[in-house]
């Protein structure tokens, strides 16, 4: 009786990091914060028209930083809900009728984008994002999102400390009110050397390839 040989299992390519999810490295990302948002709280009412001028600049931002190579992350809350994820935040705020559903649908993630649910104010507590930014070797920060005073801000403050270089644009963060937002920006601007200049003005290219904006 002849014995048939098994077949040798062709070999698995090896992944790359993060289990073959990381697919981007650039030395810029742009963080996208708290973008993805119901604004049910009592101030969303007043957030909503400066929030939706901030979209429509974020979402010329984010074309522009897609097609220059530089990665995406949104640094969402999860709102308390310890069982929220990505799916589950996005299709809240798309489906049910509250406020923040024309930003959502206006900045929804698109499928080469990273997520990070984040339980407070800063990006870097309690998240993964320190290990993701380090995959994809972003040393430069773009952030944009809501709000400019509160999230932003801490987010930006933990960035400077681990020594990233930031920009803030000017016209993608916004705040209960224009006066608030200004007020953060010149904080980012002389107390973490972020440089704020409006989005249009930033040299994405440049920013991935390691070279000033």
């Amino acid at each position: 009786m002849t014995t048939r040989k098994k077949p040798t299992p062709a070999a698995r390519p090896r992944s790359p990091g993060l289990h073959g999810s990381v697919v981007h490295h650039a030395k810029a990302a742009l963080l996208l914060i708290d973008v993805i948002n119901d604004l049910e709280f009592p101030e969303g009412e007043q957030i909503r028209p400066h929030a939706m001028r901030m979209a429509r600049a974020v979402a010329r931002l984010k074309a522009r930083a897609t097609a220059a190579g530089v990665p995406t992350v949104y640094v969402n809350d999860n709102f308390g809900i310890w069982k929220s994820d990505l799916r589950g935040v996005v299709e809240h705020c798309l489906r049910d009728g509250v406020r923040g559903a024309p930003i959502a649908r206006m900045l929804a993630p698109g499928d080469g984008d990273y997520f990070v649910l984040k339980p407070k104010h800063s990006g870097f507590y309690s998240t993964t994002l320190d290990l993701l930014l380090a995959h994809l070797g972003a040393r430069t920060l773009v952030l944009a999102g809501l709000a400019g005073n509160i999230c932003v801000l801490f987010t930006a403050n933990d960035a400077y400390m681990r020594d990233y270089a930031l920009c803030v644009p000017s016209d993608c963060c916004a705040s209960n009110s224009a006066a608030e937002n200004r007020h953060a920006l010149a904080q980012m601007k002389a107390v973490l050397k972020a440089d704020t200049r409006p989005s249009s003005r930033l040299d994405l290219a440049a920013l991935a390839k390691g070279r000033g904006g």
